[in-house]
């Protein structure tokens, strides 16, 4: 057993060091928690924001299956049907107007023209984009038609 008087200044030493440590070491675990904490916070209110977003995105694409399928091709193709029109400027899929402005526009800005690479490929993703939105409305013709010609 030692006495008060048989404890050195060197183990007093080391054992306020000691005792330093662990109460840094309980300061660093409490800073890693906090931290942890503000992460899994900002994560799930990401989360939440971007699940409000894509149903914003549905809403304003016509809701129900329909928008799903829109906002899902307008993602998948990074441009919406509205601003592909803009781009090639038609205001209706007219596949006819849809070909001579993409062929003007595609000309035009030709590299050898003084175009540039970034409009043509803005051009050619709008026309991408409203051949993709003819297609489904022939499909969606085509299905409507079986479904009357089954119904007569």
């Amino acid at each position: 057993m030692t006495h008060a008087c048989c404890v050195s200044q060197k183990d007093v030493c080391l054992v306020r060091r000691h005792e330093k440590n662990l109460v840094m070491a309980k300061y660093l675990a409490q800073a890693i928690v906090l931290g942890a904490q503000v992460v899994g916070r900002a994560f799930s209110k990401a989360l939440r924001q971007e699940f409000q977003n894509a149903q914003q995105a549905q809403r304003a694409a016509g809701g129900g299956r329909q928008g799903a399928k829109r906002a899902a091709s307008d993602s998948m193709m990074g441009i919406s049907v509205q601003e592909a029109k803009q781009i090639l400027n038609v205001d209706k899929l007219d596949k006819e107007l849809i070909e001579k402005n993409y062929t003007h526009l595609f000309d035009v800005n030709g590299k050898k023209k003084g175009g540039s690479f970034y409009l043509q490929s803005k051009v050619y993703r709008a026309k991408e984009r409203l051949d993709e939105e003819l297609r489904e409305a022939d499909v969606k013709s085509t299905k409507e038609k079986r479904k009357e010609d089954s119904a007569s």
